[in-house]
């Protein structure tokens, strides 16, 4: 029988040599594969939220008064004009000052010096100067507003003009707390009422964002509503404030 033939081994050296150039580590005899790492959990899912809007009001009856009102002259000349303007502010502020009105609520809030004219014949003509200044007075006794209104008047003569009154509140952060408190309570109620509709428990609330509604607003009162006589009454009426707000809570 002819004897067989067999190939030589390859060297361990040189098999590993090959493993290291494909870029494969010989594992050791009896080592097992690792298993790959399972994928990472589904987060949790979102719990399910109502979404509801509130809305608050409060009122109160206002305790200072704010007038608008000014002199206005026309003359011949500008000097004249200015001339005339500044005796008939200072006579109004000095009726006012006498009625109660602080220096500091005194405020002039316009000053104006302008021509007038006249269309003659299809041309303008310059007949004058009008001068004004308008000033706002805060009366803080309210019950005096009507006396300090025509105490003015008849101090400024025919210059006088009145441009309205306003009443308000000094602080208004009592009012605003107020109608915070009822638009929560209102968006609560709601909150609620939609959980039981769902059968689901309310939860704890999310957020809370309150909508910029500009706070209390002054009450105006137009010139016309204003008497001519009998220390010029006024009625004050009510402030109120409105609050809207948006809250979101988690029904468990």
């Amino acid at each position: 029988m002819p004897p067989r033939s067999y190939a030589p081994a390859r060297p361990l050296a040189t098999a590993l040599l090959a493993l290291a150039a494909l870029g494969v580590g010989a594992a050791p005899a009896g080592a097992v594969a690792p298993v790959a790492e399972a994928p990472a959990a589904v987060s949790a899912r979102q719990p399910a939220t109502v979404t509801v809007t509130g809305t608050g009001s409060a009122s109160a009856a206002p305790d200072l008064a704010v007038i608008s009102m000014g002199v206005e002259v026309t003359a011949p000349t500008a000097k004249k004009a200015l001339a005339g303007q500044n005796t008939a502010a200072r006579a109004l502020l000095a009726a006012a000052r006498e009625q109660g009105v602080a220096e500091r609520d005194a405020r002039t809030v316009g000053l104006s010096l302008s021509a007038v004219y006249k269309d003659e014949d299809g041309a303008s003509k310059l007949t004058g100067y009008r001068a004004s200044q308008s000033f706002s007075l805060t009366v803080r006794d309210l019950p005096a507003t009507g006396r300090v209104l025509q105490a003015a008047m008849d101090a400024a003569g025919d210059a006088g003009r009145v441009d309205g009154v306003a009443f308000d509140v000094a602080d208004k952060r009592g009012l605003r707390a107020e109608a915070r408190a009822a638009a929560h309570d209102d968006a609560r109620a709601k909150a609620e009422q939609y959980a039981q509709l769902t059968g689901r428990p309310l939860g704890r609330l999310v957020s809370l964002s309150e909508s910029d509604g500009g706070g209390p607003r002054p009450l105006a009162v137009p010139v016309e509503a204003l008497a001519k006589d009998q220390g010029v009454p006024v009625a004050p009426g009510e402030i109120e404030d409105q609050v809207t707000l948006t809250a979101v809570y988690e029904l468990d």
